[in-house]
């Protein structure tokens, strides 16, 4: 048998299946010529240094990440950049569209298979990973 090449918990091939697809349905999210700007930024975790460079390539102006501690908001304010968790970022979209964001949440419930859960048991799961405040949002628009 050969070798299996896992990184971070998934099959390479895996891997690149998926950012073959993200890369296919959003094609302007790909950034490229960043790399001249690392060297010259300070983060706590150097290994995230790419994505700062990235976002003031792209003139974003919020990183959404967990990884919070290693984005410090007054150094991001130098480049107009925010920080925000993925589930405060949810819940900002909720917050655009309630409409929207419910009807797209009960066609993502209907759509769920294996195993097939009802609109409670996946905001539960949602609870679960990390994003309490969006599926407590969510729940209270039910």
């Amino acid at each position: 048998m050969g070798k299996c090449n896992i990184r971070k918990g998934i099959i390479i091939d895996e891997a690149k299946k998926r950012s073959n697809k993200a890369n296919l349905a959003f094609p302007d999210a790909m950034v490229e010529n960043y790399a001249n700007l690392i060297p010259n930024l300070k983060l706590p975790d150097k290994d995230d240094k790419h994505v700062l460079a990235a976002a003031i390539k792209t003139n974003a102006n919020v990183i959404v990440t967990n990884n919070l501690k290693d984005f410090p908001q007054k150094y991001l304010s130098q480049f107009g950049i925010s920080i925000k968790s993925a589930d405060d970022f949810i819940a900002d979209i909720i917050d655009l569209n309630n409409e929207k964001a419910i009807k797209a949440f009960r066609e993502l419930v209907l759509n769920r298979r294996n195993p097939n859960l009802d609109e409670y048991q996946v905001l539960d799961n949602l609870r679960k990973n990390g994003v309490k405040n969006s599926a407590d949002y969510l729940h209270s628009l039910l």
